[in-house]
């Protein structure tokens, strides 16, 4: 019998016969700069197969390292920061199948709602809207997703003659 506690990714690879370092299909997004001996112990994105995850992103003003001076800014920020992780992985924010947004203040829910829906082209993805007490380095808004990159469409077979 396994442990209770056996990560899955292990157990995944302990049944296929794959490591982590084996899966061909796994595509990292990490930030410019990054350095796995000092950097925060995450990948900001992550492809595996058709399926993309986005870690939470904060939004942070790249100018003062604090968050966006008000909310809207903040939110501004945050979805811009989810939008190029996306881009960085080939996807898109409509590409976006479901999104996690971490609140310290239901109140905002109206204004991060004003700005989240310039991010979006076509139908919005699920979402869930959480209030939490605290986010890291002070911030408002912590927004994470999942996106599947889309399939081109099939070609229809070609009819036979004389059928």
């Amino acid at each position: 019998m396994l442990p209770k506690m056996l990560p899955a990714m292990i157990l995944i690879g302990m049944l296929t016969g794959q490591s982590e370092a084996a899966a061909p299909d796994r595509a990292y997004v990490v930030p410019d700069g990054y350095d796995p001996a000092s950097s925060p112990p995450f990948s900001n994105g992550l492809g595996v197969g058709a399926t993309f995850y986005v870690s939470g992103h904060l939004g942070i003003d790249p100018a003062t390292g604090h968050p966006g001076a008000d909310p809207e800014l903040e939110a501004r920020l945050v979805l811009d920061a989810v939008k190029g992780t996306l881009e960085k992985g080939g996807l898109h924010m409509d590409d976006l199948v479901s999104v996690t947004i971490y609140c310290t203040d239901i109140a905002l829910y109206d204004k991060f709602n004003a700005v989240y829906r310039t991010y979006f082209q076509g139908h919005f993805p699920t979402r869930a809207f959480i209030g939490v007490n605290q986010l890291v380095r002070g911030a408002h808004f912590e927004v994470a997703g999942i996106a599947v990159k889309p399939t081109p469409p099939k070609s229809k077979p070609a009819a036979k003659k004389g059928s």
